[in-house]
């Protein structure tokens, strides 16, 4: 690796396609499932919820990056719905952490899922054969580039 106090002009230019190209991906990946009428907040806590594990209001506010109170709306719907549920923290019996349910679960499989379901049609119809192989290639380096 070589380290330099400039960066070249490919650099800045790869970094700012990358960022953009990643943000279209996102945000077709996220049009790609159906949410079932779930808000962007409910779908992102309940993501989170499924990746990191079972967590508190307060944890998951800091998290998101909004205040407990928002955050607990935002949990009474999931709630409700089936998607989550509250247990006992065994560490301490005064908290409550918040666990998605088996259709929670469910819910998270499946738009992940669909997810991938687009993303794989839209490279085979839309890429060749060589071009696929060449992504490949090219997310073996974006790897690379987001290991510590």
């Amino acid at each position: 690796m070589v380290e330099s106090t400039e960066l070249s002009e490919t650099s800045v230019q790869a970094a700012r396609e990358l960022r953009v190209a990643f943000s279209r991906l996102r945000r077709r990946l996220k049009e790609s499932y159906d949410v079932e009428g779930l808000t962007p907040s409910q779908t992102s806590a309940l993501s989170r919820l499924g990746r990191q594990g079972p967590a508190s209001t307060s944890d998951l506010a800091a998290a998101e990056r909004v205040r407990p109170q928002s955050m607990a709306a935002t949990l009474s719907v999931l709630e409700e719905r089936g998607l989550i549920r509250r247990d006992p923290d065994p560490g301490d019996g005064r908290r409550l952490l918040l666990s998605p349910t088996g259709a929670g679960l469910a819910f998270l499989d499946d738009k992940r899922r669909a997810g991938e379901e687009w993303l794989a049609r839209s490279m085979q119809d839309r890429l060749t054969e060589p071009e696929r192989r060449h992504l490949i290639e090219a997310l073996a380096l974006v790897e690379r580039l987001v290991q510590p």
